[in-house]
């Protein structure tokens, strides 16, 4: 039976803000399909046509940085509830948070996590500092932002070591020069990255073991996937690049595979279950969140990254870990929405108090 509720779909309009996504020289499709700024807005009829089957009114909005517009739009829509799928402004990743900011000052619900669980996840080096306080596992790293600031005698992390761009998701800048294995490379990504985007860098240890993605709904923990790169070309390093994402028919893309549930034992699975449970509570993550942990010596696991908010599309990682769970991509979403409902019913109960 529906519900008389409106539901709001917001999502960021696609742009494109660099010349160069992969994280290496040269054209960032290669002539292949890039499905990062296109994909998902591809996807948000599929998600209004399952929530209509729910509720009576879905409306959608494309947010850009015509922020005035884009309040006026919610204002006068008055939704129940927000789904928010906004993941940056004009490109800008940094203002994840600020859109989830703007829907608290309106006084609306919405799906997924708050603006300091966004902000704090987006920056690496945040999310690192946050985990340790927890006494969770994390590669050590540093950050920089001038290639001055890299001295070969003052560096103190163990090669092999990964490059990423500090405040960037979507695996945005990784490529396979990421993993570097002395200094002379690693200060020519370095300052590739830095020349490239013009944004701050983290460097950190690599862990060279499987990597596992645990997808968290609420109380429930989906089963464990294990990213396979079994048939990767020889040569390249076992990580997820921009390119296993976003770039159709590259190597990366073709050989970057999500395997669930993962192949490792109980012991280990309870373990990994029971880190990223405590990450997803070190961060204050809400309704959904996926946590990214590598496996070091002796199956020692460390966590890489938590991503709030994650990707919920038919083909995505999480979603398969939920259809394994024995959620439809339909239930998922109504999963969400009943999160945020519940809410605003809260909200309602304590005001008439």
């Amino acid at each position: 039976m529906k519900q008389n509720k409106k539901i709001l779909v917001a999502y960021n309009a696609p742009v494109s803000i660099y010349s160069i996504y992969t994280g290496k020289p040269g054209s960032f499709t290669n002539g292949k399909h890039d499905l990062s700024e296109n994909g998902f807005s591809n996807e948000i009829e599929n998600i209004c046509t399952s929530l209509r089957k729910h509720y009576y009114c879905v409306e959608v909005l494309a947010i850009d940085n015509n922020i005035e517009s884009a309040i006026k739009n919610i204002v006068k829509f008055n939704p129940d509830v927000i789904f928010n799928f906004v993941e940056s402004v004009e490109g800008i990743s940094s203002y994840e948070f600020c859109i989830a900011g703007v829907y608290e000052l309106l006084g609306y619900q919405y799906t997924g996590n708050r603006p300091q669980t966004l902000g704090n996840c987006l920056n690496k080096s945040i999310t690192k500092n946050i985990l340790k306080a927890f006494n969770i596992d994390t590669p050590s790293s540093i950050t920089l932002s001038k290639i001055d600031e890299l001295n070969k005698n003052d560096f103190t992390l163990n090669f092999p070591v990964i490059i990423k761009l500090l405040k960037e998701d979507a695996s945005i800048g990784i490529s396979e020069n990421s993993v570097v294995y002395n200094f002379k490379s690693l200060l020519k990504q370095v300052d590739f990255l830095l020349n490239t985007y013009k944004t701050e860098i983290i460097i950190e240890e690599y862990i060279d073991g499987k990597e596992l993605n645990v997808a968290i709904l609420g109380n429930s923990i989906f089963p464990i996937s294990e990213i396979s790169f079994k048939g990767l070309p020889k040569g390249l390093p076992k990580i997820v690049t921009y390119e296993s994402k976003w770039i159709t028919n590259s190597d990366y893309y073709n050989n970057t595979l999500s395997v669930c549930p993962a192949k490792i034992n109980n012991k280990l699975k309870n373990l990994v279950e029971d880190i990223a449970t405590k990450s997803f509570k070190a961060l204050k993550c809400r309704d959904y969140a996926r946590v990214d942990i590598r496996l070091g010596k002796n199956n020692k696991p460390y966590v890489i990254e938590i991503n709030p908010n994650p990707d919920i599309s038919v083909d995505s990682g999480f979603y398969k870990a939920a259809k394994k769970f024995g959620l439809s991509h339909d239930q998922l979403l109504k999963k969400l929405s009943e999160f945020a409902l519940s809410r605003s019913l809260n909200d309602t109960q304590n005001k008439a108090v």
